[in-house]
């Protein structure tokens, strides 16, 4: 049975329209006018227990409110959607029990308290067994190597040392679904890396299930096999991590050495000059051409070192939400 199951989801939220001048904002204390925004359109997907699924898109496409829909936070205009096999808006105690959702931006440790007394409030919140409390405690403040500063005000500790707080509040009752949103953002990249070994050291213990939304490619790379990807309210997206690439990908980079100590001139004939160091020459060239454009290389240049590689990851999901942006703007004028 699936952990998460949306069918047809839909947010749609009406929002009021203030015009400009001093007469249209009177008029508008009698007679408002609204539009209405689709925050969500119609998203569809299962997750299976134990999968890690990141869940993309570029800010405003409505990750944020399918988590809130799916936590049980908002309800949806229209679609359905079975969590743990609970409806979520209905937010019965047992569902409430089994999931934790952790908001990057949003704080739910008390400021200028220690940690461990917001660990006791947790605690008392889920009825948790003192002993097994106890021993979870120390296994997940051993994991996220935070021993010595769970007695320490929150308000005390570094960006990094609060998010792994956050985490372990989270996990204090041994949740089935993680829903994990902005969890490293603003962090360095030590903290970030240590986040992403803790989140699938304890998925590979105890195979809790993560969606992930996250700007931070090297989250969803460390973390993910699996993503979908949401433009407009809509899913265009939802596969492997590497058929990202291969579906919205368009061309591919060829690295090249070449002997002496300079690149030659001409490059250019061959694909797209995106850089050029002493030797070394980085050219992007369209999938279809590859072979032929690195053969005809060969044959004009003595080369010493050559590779072909997909472009960042980062880079395709920047072009895919560049083209569902740029969809979404011709349909919407067509319908206009």
């Amino acid at each position: 049975m699936p952990i998460i199951e949306a069918n047809d989801l839909t947010k749609v939220y009406r929002v009021s329209q203030k015009k400009k001048g001093l007469l249209a904002a009177v008029r508008g204390l009698y007679r408002r006018e609204y539009k209405e925004v689709r925050a969500v359109d119609g998203v569809r997907f299962t997750i299976e227990p134990g999968e890690m699924v990141g869940f993309l898109g570029p800010n405003g496409a409505g990750k944020t409110t399918t988590l809130k829909m799916l936590s049980g936070l908002i309800y949806p205009t229209s679609g359905t959607a079975r969590v743990l096999d609970f409806v979520p808006w209905e937010r019965a105690r047992a569902f409430r029990q089994q999931f934790s959702l952790v908001m990057g931006q949003k704080n739910q440790l008390w400021w200028d308290l220690p940690a461990s007394d917001s660990f006791e409030l947790h605690r008392e919140i889920y009825s948790l067994d003192k002993t097994r409390f106890n021993q979870t405690v120390g296994e997940l403040t051993e994991m996220f190597a935070v021993q010595g500063l769970t007695r320490q005000p929150v308000r005390e500790l570094s960006l990094g040392e609060r998010m792994k707080m956050e985490l372990i509040a989270a996990l204090l009752h041994q949740p089935q679904l993680l829903l994990l949103d902005e969890p490293t953002i603003g962090l360095d990249v030590v903290a970030q890396v240590t986040i992403q070994k803790c989140l699938k050291e304890y998925n590979a213990h105890r195979g809790v299930t993560v969606l992930l939304t996250s700007h931070n490619m090297r989250d969803v790379e460390a973390l993910c096999t699996r993503v979908m990807v949401i433009t407009h309210g809509k899913v265009i997206y939802d596969g492997p991590l590497a058929g990202i690439t291969e579906q919205f990908g368009q061309s591919k980079l060829v690295r090249l050495q070449f002997m002496g100590e300079t690149t030659p001139d001409g490059l250019d004939r061959f694909g797209e000059v995106t850089r050029r160091e002493g030797p070394a020459a980085e050219l992007k060239i369209e999938r279809q051409r590859v072979a032929q454009a690195v053969a005809d290389v060969l044959d004009h240049y003595t080369v010493v070192d050559l590779s072909v590689e997909d472009p960042p990851l980062d880079q395709v999901i920047a072009r895919v939400f560049q083209e569902g942006h740029t969809n979404h703007e011709l349909r919407s004028s067509t319908n206009s």
